[in-house]
């Protein structure tokens, strides 16, 4: 039953972060930032937020600074919007899984797929009935 809640919590925080980032955080470093997942730790005393930006390493670097630094004024907004009893601490982390899909179907590209044998029908030869 543990594990529903957290899955639960787990996605409303991810919708609630979402939010929050877009219409409250007035971090100048902050810009675009998609929440991919929060994964809560199962004492519910911290979560791994993973977050998409997009631009290059020098501006994510940027970004998740400012993310790291707007932590405690989204776990305050958090703690208003929430109905439990302790609001977990925020870590942000990159969202690595587009890189991972990208390489594995890199790798799949290259492997040497044989090509199927193609059965040649003769159109002037009528399909064998089975009765």
């Amino acid at each position: 039953m543990a594990s529903k809640r957290v899955a639960r919590l787990n996605e409303q925080l991810k919708r609630e972060l979402s939010e929050l980032i877009r219409t409250q955080v007035r971090d100048p470093r902050v810009g675009v930032v998609t929440v991919t997942a929060v994964e809560m730790a199962s004492d519910l005393g911290s979560a791994r937020v993973f977050v998409r930006i997009i631009g290059d390493e020098a501006e994510f670097k940027e970004t998740l600074a400012g993310l790291e630094a707007a932590a405690p004024f989204l776990r305050g907004l958090l703690g208003r919007i929430l109905h439990i009893r302790r609001i977990p601490e925020l870590r942000f982390r990159e969202d690595r899984s587009m890189e991972h899909a990208r390489r594995i179907e890199q790798l799949l590209s290259e492997v040497d797929v044989p090509e199927e044998e193609t059965v040649e029908v003769d159109a002037e030869t009528p399909p064998e009935s089975s009765e």
